[in-house]
């Protein structure tokens, strides 16, 4: 049989101008074994896709704040610390970058993320004069969270939720905040665009970036079941 997954979906499965890859939807829906979406993005994003694939919405999100399974939901870390530090970098110049909408954390609940636009240097200055507070840059976005959460925290409580061991899982990522689901994971793949933490971090790195290189994971994964 397939093994369980554990996948990041911006920069492993999605194209490099950030669409999600058609292929997703041909791929993943049949995939006989459950499915975890791991994301820095908000909750309703990885319950959308799951949603829209006509899977079991076992995700996590926010970098591991929100983690979701069987029906129950799992949220640590601290917000209004994560704001505390973002209110302080506003008053020192600093901009968020999303505009006025800003629909990348309206809905988020453990954790705040900014453009890369934002002043990295000034931001990391002034999460470090919080405690427990960190700055993780998933090339994507800067967010700013707890130091206790993580993807890889999360798994384990996703897999103890369906029953099964962290260990099981297979999981496939791009950045640094991947490094912690490789680390807990039985296997993990970087794809070829991953940043050096998650390169260091993974078992292999793929010839090929983005979904191709996931697509190749995958097929390797079916042939070896079969």
């Amino acid at each position: 049989m397939v093994p369980p997954l554990a996948l990041d979906i911006d920069g492993t499965l999605t194209t490099p101008d950030h669409r999600i890859d058609p292929r997703v939807f041909e791929l993943l829906p049949e995939w006989d074994a459950p499915i975890a979406f791991a994301t820095g993005k908000a909750f309703p994003y990885p319950v959308a896709l799951a949603h829209f694939l006509g899977r079991e919405e076992t995700v996590i999100a926010e970098n591991g704040g929100v983690a979701y399974a069987d029906g129950e939901t799992t949220v640590v870390g601290d917000p209004d610390a994560a704001w505390a530090v973002v209110e302080a970098f506003r008053e020192r110049g600093g901009e968020i970058g999303w505009g006025d909408g800003d629909t990348v954390n309206r809905w988020r609940e453990t954790e705040v993320a900014l453009s890369t636009d934002a002043d990295e240097a000034l931001l990391r200055e002034v999460a470090a004069a919080v405690d427990d507070v960190e700055v993780v840059d998933t090339g994507y976005a800067y967010h700013v969270k707890s130091t206790g959460v993580s993807k890889g925290r999360a798994l384990r409580v996703v897999a103890d939720a369906l029953g099964l061991a962290a260990d099981e899982f297979v999981a496939i990522g791009d950045s640094e905040n991947d490094v912690s689901t490789f680390e807990v994971a039985g296997e993990s793949y970087a794809v070829a665009n991953a940043d050096a933490a998650a390169r260091e971090a993974a078992d292999e790195v793929v010839e090929d970036g983005f979904m191709d290189g996931t697509v190749s994971v995958l097929e390797r994964l079916r042939e070896r079941a079969e």
